[in-house]
Protein backbone atom coordinates (compact mmCIF):
# COMPACT_ATOMS: atom_id res chain seq x y z
CA UNK A 1 0.00 0.00 0.00
CA UNK A 2 1.04 3.59 -0.88
CA UNK A 3 1.45 5.57 2.83
CA UNK A 4 0.55 8.99 2.96
CA UNK A 5 3.99 10.96 3.32
CA UNK A 6 2.85 13.93 5.53
CA UNK A 7 6.17 16.67 5.24
CA UNK A 8 7.99 17.30 8.68
CA UNK A 9 8.53 20.01 10.24
CA UNK A 10 9.68 21.31 13.46
CA UNK A 11 7.39 23.81 15.42
CA UNK A 12 8.85 26.73 17.01
CA UNK A 13 8.02 27.79 20.74
CA UNK A 14 6.12 31.28 20.91
CA UNK A 15 8.08 34.10 22.87
CA UNK A 16 4.47 34.82 24.10
CA UNK A 17 4.07 31.90 25.96
CA UNK A 18 0.37 33.54 27.32
CA UNK A 19 -0.42 32.86 23.30
CA UNK A 20 0.45 29.21 23.82
CA UNK A 21 -2.47 28.88 26.75
CA UNK A 22 -5.03 30.95 25.59
CA UNK A 23 -8.33 29.81 25.56
CA UNK A 24 -6.82 26.80 26.73
CA UNK A 25 -8.90 24.87 29.54
CA UNK A 26 -6.65 22.53 31.83
CA UNK A 27 -7.37 18.96 33.52
CA UNK A 28 -5.22 17.25 35.58
CA UNK A 29 -4.12 13.32 36.01
CA UNK A 30 -1.72 12.28 37.93
CA UNK A 31 -0.06 15.62 38.93
CA UNK A 32 0.11 16.39 34.66
CA UNK A 33 -1.55 19.67 33.62
CA UNK A 34 -3.51 18.86 30.06
CA UNK A 35 -5.57 20.44 27.38
CA UNK A 36 -9.53 19.43 28.17
CA UNK A 37 -10.38 17.65 24.63
CA UNK A 38 -14.06 18.45 24.60
CA UNK A 39 -13.36 22.46 25.04
CA UNK A 40 -10.76 22.15 22.19
CA UNK A 41 -13.14 20.51 19.96
CA UNK A 42 -15.66 23.31 20.93
CA UNK A 43 -13.49 26.04 20.15
CA UNK A 44 -10.79 24.78 17.52
CA UNK A 45 -11.47 25.82 14.25
CA UNK A 46 -10.13 27.92 11.64
CA UNK A 47 -6.05 28.69 11.35
CA UNK A 48 -6.02 26.48 14.71
CA UNK A 49 -7.42 23.43 12.66
CA UNK A 50 -5.80 23.77 8.79
CA UNK A 51 -5.70 19.95 9.31
CA UNK A 52 -9.08 19.89 9.86
CA UNK A 53 -8.74 17.07 12.33
CA UNK A 54 -10.65 18.49 15.16
CA UNK A 55 -13.83 18.56 12.92
CA UNK A 56 -13.08 15.49 11.06
CA UNK A 57 -12.84 13.20 13.97
CA UNK A 58 -16.03 15.28 15.68
CA UNK A 59 -18.20 14.67 12.68
CA UNK A 60 -16.78 10.82 12.29
CA UNK A 61 -17.09 10.23 15.59
CA UNK A 62 -13.23 8.48 14.66
CA UNK A 63 -10.26 8.11 16.87
CA UNK A 64 -7.94 7.40 13.55
CA UNK A 65 -8.47 8.63 9.99
CA UNK A 66 -5.51 7.10 8.58
CA UNK A 67 -3.22 8.94 6.72
CA UNK A 68 -5.29 12.05 7.77
CA UNK A 69 -5.63 12.23 11.77
CA UNK A 70 -3.61 9.56 13.70
CA UNK A 71 -5.11 9.54 17.03
CA UNK A 72 -3.18 12.27 18.80
CA UNK A 73 -6.03 14.32 20.30
CA UNK A 74 -6.89 11.37 22.97
CA UNK A 75 -4.75 10.19 25.72
CA UNK A 76 -4.52 6.45 25.18
CA UNK A 77 -4.60 4.28 28.52
CA UNK A 78 -1.03 2.62 27.38
CA UNK A 79 0.25 6.04 27.93
CA UNK A 80 -0.51 5.34 31.76
CA UNK A 81 0.55 1.97 31.69
CA UNK A 82 4.57 3.00 30.85
CA UNK A 83 4.17 5.81 33.12
CA UNK A 84 3.06 3.31 35.82
CA UNK A 85 5.91 1.61 34.95
CA UNK A 86 8.52 4.36 35.05
CA UNK A 87 7.80 4.24 38.60
CA UNK A 88 7.74 0.90 38.88
CA UNK A 89 11.05 0.24 37.14
CA UNK A 90 13.14 3.47 38.72
CA UNK A 91 13.52 4.23 35.02
CA UNK A 92 16.46 6.97 34.92
CA UNK A 93 15.99 10.07 32.62
CA UNK A 94 18.74 12.31 33.99
CA UNK A 95 20.89 13.80 31.78
CA UNK A 96 19.37 11.87 29.20
CA UNK A 97 18.67 12.78 25.64
CA UNK A 98 14.94 11.40 25.12
CA UNK A 99 12.35 11.41 22.03
CA UNK A 100 8.38 11.51 22.69
CA UNK A 101 7.23 9.01 19.61
CA UNK A 102 3.83 9.82 18.27
CA UNK A 103 3.52 11.69 21.04
CA UNK A 104 -0.23 12.97 21.45
CA UNK A 105 -0.69 14.75 24.51
CA UNK A 106 3.19 14.65 25.43
CA UNK A 107 2.85 13.61 28.52
CA UNK A 108 5.28 10.91 28.16
CA UNK A 109 7.96 13.59 27.23
CA UNK A 110 7.06 15.84 30.47
CA UNK A 111 7.64 12.93 32.74
CA UNK A 112 10.81 12.46 30.91
CA UNK A 113 11.13 16.51 31.93
CA UNK A 114 10.33 15.80 35.20
CA UNK A 115 12.59 13.54 35.73
CA UNK A 116 15.54 15.70 34.82
CA UNK A 117 16.44 14.87 30.95
CA UNK A 118 18.63 16.93 29.44
CA UNK A 119 16.43 17.33 25.81
CA UNK A 120 13.25 15.87 25.15
CA UNK A 121 11.83 16.09 21.80
CA UNK A 122 8.01 15.46 20.83
CA UNK A 123 6.70 14.30 17.55
CA UNK A 124 3.14 13.63 16.32
CA UNK A 125 2.19 12.91 12.84
CA UNK A 126 -0.36 15.92 13.14
CA UNK A 127 0.77 19.33 13.68
CA UNK A 128 -2.75 20.58 14.71
CA UNK A 129 -2.00 18.41 17.91
CA UNK A 130 1.50 19.69 18.64
CA UNK A 131 0.59 23.73 18.19
CA UNK A 132 -3.18 23.00 19.47
CA UNK A 133 -2.25 20.05 22.87
CA UNK A 134 1.37 18.78 22.99
CA UNK A 135 3.06 22.37 23.22
CA UNK A 136 0.45 24.12 25.29
CA UNK A 137 0.46 20.79 27.59
CA UNK A 138 3.96 21.08 28.10
CA UNK A 139 4.14 24.96 28.72
CA UNK A 140 1.24 24.60 31.36
CA UNK A 141 3.50 21.82 32.93
CA UNK A 142 6.40 24.12 32.92
CA UNK A 143 4.72 27.06 34.73
CA UNK A 144 2.69 24.71 37.10
CA UNK A 145 6.04 23.45 38.56
CA UNK A 146 6.57 26.87 39.29
CA UNK A 147 9.36 27.10 36.44
CA UNK A 148 11.09 23.90 37.94
CA UNK A 149 10.58 20.78 36.75
CA UNK A 150 12.12 18.84 39.55
CA UNK A 151 12.03 14.97 40.29
CA UNK A 152 8.19 15.73 41.99
CA UNK A 153 9.29 13.66 44.72
CA UNK A 154 9.68 15.98 46.66
CA UNK A 155 6.71 18.76 46.25
CA UNK A 156 4.78 19.31 49.49
CA UNK A 157 1.11 18.91 48.59
CA UNK A 158 -0.72 22.38 47.34
CA UNK A 159 -3.88 23.20 46.82
CA UNK A 160 -4.98 21.77 43.42
CA UNK A 161 -4.57 23.75 40.20
CA UNK A 162 -6.77 26.28 38.92
CA UNK A 163 -8.35 25.06 35.56
CA UNK A 164 -6.94 28.18 33.57
CA UNK A 165 -3.12 28.03 33.59
CA UNK A 166 -0.82 30.68 35.05
CA UNK A 167 0.36 33.65 33.38
CA UNK A 168 3.48 32.80 31.69
CA UNK A 169 6.37 35.22 32.25
CA UNK A 170 9.41 34.49 29.94
CA UNK A 171 10.68 31.03 28.84
CA UNK A 172 11.34 28.70 31.43
CA UNK A 173 14.35 27.35 31.11
CA UNK A 174 13.21 23.77 30.38
CA UNK A 175 11.14 24.85 27.39
CA UNK A 176 14.92 25.60 26.06
CA UNK A 177 14.94 21.67 26.64
CA UNK A 178 12.53 20.91 24.23
CA UNK A 179 12.08 20.60 20.58
CA UNK A 180 8.64 19.79 18.61
CA UNK A 181 8.21 17.95 15.33
CA UNK A 182 4.86 17.30 13.38
CA UNK A 183 5.08 14.91 10.36
CA UNK A 184 5.42 11.26 9.13
CA UNK A 185 7.96 9.12 11.07
CA UNK A 186 10.59 9.41 7.80
CA UNK A 187 10.23 12.46 7.39
CA UNK A 188 10.99 13.92 10.56
CA UNK A 189 13.79 11.09 10.91
CA UNK A 190 15.00 12.91 7.73
CA UNK A 191 14.62 16.68 8.94
CA UNK A 192 16.63 15.76 12.10
CA UNK A 193 19.71 13.69 10.69
CA UNK A 194 19.71 16.54 7.76
CA UNK A 195 19.52 19.53 10.13
CA UNK A 196 22.11 22.04 10.87
CA UNK A 197 21.58 22.44 13.48
CA UNK A 198 23.08 19.97 16.23
CA UNK A 199 21.49 16.57 16.89
CA UNK A 200 22.53 13.58 18.82
CA UNK A 201 20.59 10.34 18.83
CA UNK A 202 18.50 9.36 21.50
CA UNK A 203 19.38 7.63 24.75
CA UNK A 204 15.60 6.96 25.33
CA UNK A 205 12.64 6.83 22.78
CA UNK A 206 9.08 6.10 24.31
CA UNK A 207 6.08 5.72 22.37
CA UNK A 208 2.45 4.27 23.71
CA UNK A 209 -0.11 2.68 20.87
CA UNK A 210 1.85 3.50 17.93
CA UNK A 211 1.80 0.02 16.16
CA UNK A 212 -1.96 -0.63 15.86
CA UNK A 213 -1.69 -0.44 12.25
CA UNK A 214 1.15 -3.17 10.41
CA UNK A 215 1.22 -1.17 7.41
CA UNK A 216 3.58 1.40 9.58
CA UNK A 217 5.66 -1.23 10.81
CA UNK A 218 8.21 -0.57 8.21
CA UNK A 219 8.51 3.31 8.97
CA UNK A 220 8.44 2.64 12.37
CA UNK A 221 11.36 0.27 12.82
CA UNK A 222 13.96 2.30 10.17
CA UNK A 223 12.51 5.63 12.63
CA UNK A 224 13.61 3.56 15.67
CA UNK A 225 17.13 2.41 13.83
CA UNK A 226 17.88 5.69 12.65
CA UNK A 227 17.10 7.79 15.79
CA UNK A 228 18.09 5.54 18.48
CA UNK A 229 21.42 5.76 20.34
CA UNK A 230 23.87 2.58 20.04
CA UNK A 231 23.56 1.75 23.36
CA UNK A 232 19.72 3.44 23.73
CA UNK A 233 16.85 1.65 24.71
CA UNK A 234 12.86 2.33 23.20
CA UNK A 235 10.10 1.80 25.73
CA UNK A 236 6.83 1.04 23.75
CA UNK A 237 3.55 0.14 25.16
CA UNK A 238 0.71 -1.28 22.81
CA UNK A 239 -2.24 -3.77 22.88
CA UNK A 240 -1.82 -6.71 22.58
CA UNK A 241 -4.64 -6.46 19.51
CA UNK A 242 -5.98 -3.99 17.68
CA UNK A 243 -9.16 -4.93 16.65
CA UNK A 244 -10.19 -3.30 13.15
CA UNK A 245 -6.67 -2.16 11.99
CA UNK A 246 -5.23 -5.55 13.16
CA UNK A 247 -1.90 -4.57 14.76
CA UNK A 248 -0.58 -5.73 17.92
CA UNK A 249 2.45 -6.52 20.29
CA UNK A 250 3.32 -10.00 18.94
CA UNK A 251 2.83 -8.88 15.17
CA UNK A 252 5.61 -5.69 15.68
CA UNK A 253 7.36 -8.34 18.03
CA UNK A 254 7.99 -11.16 14.92
CA UNK A 255 8.60 -8.15 12.66
CA UNK A 256 11.72 -7.08 14.55
CA UNK A 257 12.89 -10.56 14.93
CA UNK A 258 13.13 -10.90 10.73
CA UNK A 259 14.47 -7.72 10.69
CA UNK A 260 17.31 -8.66 12.90
CA UNK A 261 18.71 -5.17 14.01
CA UNK A 262 16.65 -5.34 17.70
CA UNK A 263 16.60 -7.15 20.22
CA UNK A 264 13.30 -7.19 22.35
CA UNK A 265 11.74 -7.84 26.00
CA UNK A 266 8.58 -7.83 27.31
CA UNK A 267 9.23 -6.23 30.70
CA UNK A 268 5.44 -5.83 31.88
CA UNK A 269 1.94 -7.78 31.23
CA UNK A 270 -1.49 -5.73 31.88
CA UNK A 271 -4.40 -8.09 32.55
CA UNK A 272 -6.93 -5.49 33.06
CA UNK A 273 -9.29 -4.87 30.01
CA UNK A 274 -8.19 -5.90 26.92
CA UNK A 275 -4.62 -7.27 27.47
CA UNK A 276 -1.34 -4.78 26.84
CA UNK A 277 2.16 -5.04 27.25
CA UNK A 278 5.24 -3.08 27.83
CA UNK A 279 8.14 -4.26 24.89
CA UNK A 280 11.71 -2.63 25.84
CA UNK A 281 13.85 -2.78 22.86
CA UNK A 282 17.68 -2.55 22.39
CA UNK A 283 20.16 -3.07 19.83
CA UNK A 284 21.43 -6.62 19.32
CA UNK A 285 24.76 -5.42 19.44
CA UNK A 286 24.22 -2.88 22.42
CA UNK A 287 25.92 -3.32 26.03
Amino acid sequence: KKLCVKAAKEHSIPKDLNKVLENKVMETVLDLSYVKLSVLEMTCSGDADREGIVSKSVSSHSDLIPGVYEGGLKIWECTFDLMDYFSEAEIEFTNKTVLDLGCGAGLLGIVALRGKADRVHFQDYNSTVIDEITLPNVVANCINEGRRMGSGKDRKASKPPSKRPRKAEGLPDVLNRCRFFSGEWSQVSQLLLSSTKPFSKYDIILTSETIYNPDYYSALHDTLAQLLDKNGCVYLASKVHYFGVGGGIYLFEKFIEEKNVFRTSMVKTIDQGLQRCIMEIAFKDSC
